[in-house]
């Protein structure tokens, strides 16, 4: 039997316990990671990701409480991942909130959560983590490939900008970390059928957001995780600073 791609690595994804999140830690231990599970409120659904892991039988999980948009709830994090397996490889920057107002509504509260979380959270942790992690490790941040789209509507100003600064992180990082072998990606999924995008949508508006693709479909959690995976591995070694969107067509 072929070595699973990512065995013996220990990979933290922000924000695992469901959508894209879950399917990125899931995806990772089919390939032989040991995956840090986080979340903040709903402990039962990281569990539960916990466990799917631990049947499947090929990689390794637990799940670490931890509210990533302070630097407090970043060393927590790093803390309990580094007491559960003792080292860090793979970093995936995935948690993120995506609000919805237009100029006139936006007030300082929607502003500030949005880049707590979206932008000072990733880069704390990030902070952080890059002390820990070796040469050859990986740091994954997540962009939306509506930084990239003409088609934006303006209820997504402060959402784009938060994800707007988090791409220059990725590019800036790339160079400082990957002089000693630590490779800065980003991630930018197209509309993806999640409980988070769907929020707050109608159907109609949701049918012609898909419609925008040419297979006239939104995006699965599950199509996103292999190209995370795949950038956590060695093949990857070459690919570093790039932004990579997943979005079947949606931007091109």
């Amino acid at each position: 039997m072929a070595a699973l791609a990512l065995a013996g690595k220990v990979a933290i994804v922000t924000g695992s316990s469901r959508s894209i999140g879950a399917s990125i830690a899931r995806k990772l231990a089919s390939d032989g990671a040991s995956v840090v599970v986080n979340y903040v409120n709903d402990a039962s659904a990281a569990e539960g990701v916990v466990a799917a892991i631990k049947a499947e039988g090929k990689g390794n999980a637990v799940s670490v409480k931890a509210d990533v948009s302070s630097p407090a709830g970043a060393k927590t994090l790093l803390d309990e991942s580094i007491k559960a397996f003792g080292k860090l490889d793979v970093l995936v920057l995935n948690a993120g909130i995506m609000g919805s107002k237009v100029l006139a509504d936006i007030d300082e509260e929607f502003f500030d959560s949005h880049f707590n979380i979206n932008v000072k959270g990733p880069l704390f942790l990030t902070k952080l983590a890059a002390p820990l992690i070796p040469s050859g490790g990986r740091i994954i941040f997540f962009s939306s490939s509506l930084t990239h789209a003409s088609t934006v509507l303006p209820n997504a100003l402060v959402y784009v900008a938060s994800k707007g600064a988090v791409e220059q992180f990725s590019r800036v990082l790339a160079k400082d970390l990957g002089a000693r072998g630590v490779t800065v990606n980003t991630v930018s999924p197209g509309p993806t059928d999640t409980p988070l995008f769907r929020q707050g949508k109608t159907e109609q508006a949701i049918q012609f957001i898909a419609s925008l693709a040419p297979e006239k479909r939104l995006g699965r959690p599950d199509e996103i995780g292999p190209i995370v995976a795949f950038l956590a591995s060695d093949g990857a070694s070459w690919i570093n600073g790039q932004n990579i969107l997943v979005n079947g067509g949606f931007v091109v």
